[in-house]
């Protein structure tokens, strides 16, 4: 071998120890544990999180969004994560946090808070809702109205049936979830008594509607949500995700808060506890209304779905204010919390 044939080598040799060095923290460092991960969905439902909790530390991880490429966290072990909207982003981002190995998730608590659409039989603008359920009105056979049966109230089905009242056989493994009751339980009477925000802009609007709970104050609901990525809005709609809920659950659930993402973030959370990551039992979904699934009377569908009824503000408020003691009470209390959700007696 020539003198410059040694050189090489050398030089070679002095790269491939250099870049064993620099990768050796990275690779030994230990995985952040984490006790609360807050899953948001845009912009403005993580940032009113970042100056309540302290959340200074940045954690890049590959796969997240573009948008949103940092988790945030704060010495209390609080991290909370935006995955962009839609069922796509949301199981994509969820799926890159799991399976970084950059997060010691095995004793973590995940709380999806974002705001939604809901029913005014229900609750109002700016009310927080738990939900038990979490049903996905995305997995249907669809016939455009005007062309359905005249017997069916809506063009909707479940896939692989012939008719409305016919429950499906949930091959996708998405439709239906059932989150931990104890954990809905602690979370809803932590928050019950905590005074929303409100406006005076959305006590205006809601004065239209005619249903008791739409036109009182935002209040804490237990009730649950349905997720689509399709927008959809109006009063028949509404009807048939009503009935989508009475019939997956078995008449077991209530219909109350319409969103986009839930589902997919409860599958991309079910893969990582198969792989033994996470626990499945420590989830808590909460949405606030920002907006009603639907019109008030006189008031047409189009006109009702992009109405300006201050809502959107005091729904990203009162994400903090109905989620808060719930992360309060596990971070003060870790030594009660990290073996699982404790009995409320």
């Amino acid at each position: 071998m020539g003198i410059v044939g040694k050189a090489g080598s050398c030089f070679f040799l002095l790269l491939m120890a250099l870049s064993y060095d620099a990768a050796t923290p990275a690779q030994a460092a230990s995985p952040r544990a984490v006790k609360i991960m807050i899953i948001s969905m845009f912009k403005p439902e993580g940032d009113v999180w970042r100056e309540p909790l302290g959340l200074t530390e940045e954690i890049a991880v590959p796969g997240l969004s573009p948008e949103f490429p940092f988790v945030r966290c704060n010495a209390s072990d609080v991290c909370q994560m935006t995955t962009s909207m839609g069922h796509a982003n949301a199981a994509a981002s969820v799926m890159a946090l799991v399976f970084s190995g950059s997060f010691d998730l095995s004793h973590t608590y995940f709380l999806i808070a974002g705001i939604a659409g809901i029913d005014p039989k229900m609750g109002t603008l700016g009310s927080a809702a738990w939900a038990r359920y979490l049903i996905d009105f995305g997995i249907t056979h669809e016939i455009d109205a005007r062309e359905k049966p005249a017997q069916w109230p809506s063009g909707f089905i479940g896939i692989d049936t012939t008719g409305p009242d016919q429950k499906p056989n949930m091959h996708y493994r998405t439709e239906l979830f059932r989150l931990n009751e104890d954990l809905l339980q602690w979370a809803y009477a932590l928050s019950v008594k905590v005074t929303l925000k409100d406006n005076d802009q959305a006590a205006d609007y809601r004065r239209h509607y005619k249903e008791k709970a739409a036109m009182g104050a935002p209040t804490v609901l237990l009730c649950d949500t349905e997720a689509s990525d399709t927008y959809w809005h109006g009063a028949l709609i509404g009807a048939a995700v009503e009935n989508w809920t009475t019939l997956l659950t078995d008449g077991k659930g209530v219909y109350c808060t319409a969103q986009q993402e839930d589902n997919a973030s409860l599958e991309a959370l079910r893969r990582g506890a198969a792989a033994h990551l996470l626990d499945l039992q420590r989830v808590a979904d909460l949405r606030t209304a920002a907006n009603f699934d639907r019109p008030y009377p006189g008031e047409d569908a189009a006109t009702s779905m992009t109405a300006k009824t201050g809502g959107f503000p005091i729904s990203i408020a009162n994400l903090v204010l109905a989620g808060m003691p719930l992360v309060t009470e596990i971070t003060s209390h870790w030594d009660k919390w990290s073996a699982g959700v404790p009995p409320r007696h």
